[in-house]
């Protein structure tokens, strides 16, 4: 079953109903993610499905791609990086229950009212995937020519004339 995504929701509740949420969610609504952007053009496709797993481990599945308009660092061009992002977040109400989780699920600390931002898990996930030094990969990479060192003058050892005095009081 697939509906709108509302603003806030009852994680507990969505996971026993097993509710699956997916649509598009604009760039330039993200105010967490915008400052890394070259700009707030384009929209990211998600899925945000609740369930239960063999185990009884209550997880909501994040689903999202997107193509993030970058800077490159190395031509100082905009460029578009694909991201596709496949996340397992385990839901537990409390740290000590992280370490139950199976490997590859990330836990998501939740309280008691299970209250959650949906908009805010899918950005979340879209922060991490942004590199931490763009590169368009399309990019040449930039040689430089460096000059060569200029040769270093021999300057006197100011304490040349103390080593002197002190091999005349011998």
């Amino acid at each position: 079953m697939s509906a709108s995504l509302p603003p806030v929701l009852d994680a507990w509740r969505m996971v026993a109903a097993k509710r699956l949420f997916d649509g598009r969610l604009p760039l330039s609504g993200m105010s967490r993610l915008r400052p890394v952007l070259a700009d707030a053009d384009g929209d990211c496709r998600f899925e945000v499905e609740f369930g239960v797993d063999a185990m009884g481990m209550r997880y909501v599945d994040v689903r999202a791609e997107a193509e993030l308009p970058l800077l490159c660092q190395r031509s100082l061009e905009r460029f578009l990086h694909p991201v596709r992002i496949n996340q397992r977040l385990g839901l537990v109400t409390d740290e000590s229950q992280e370490a139950a989780l199976p490997e590859g699920v990330e836990p998501l600390l939740l309280d008691a009212s299970g209250e959650l931002n949906p908009a805010g898990l899918v950005e979340d996930e879209l922060i991490l995937a942004v590199p931490v030094v763009p590169i368009d990969p399309a990019s040449a990479e930039l040689e430089a020519e460096w000059p060569e060192e200029a040769e270093v003058e021999e300057k006197p050892n100011p304490f040349a004339a103390l080593a002197a005095l002190k091999e005349q009081k011998k």
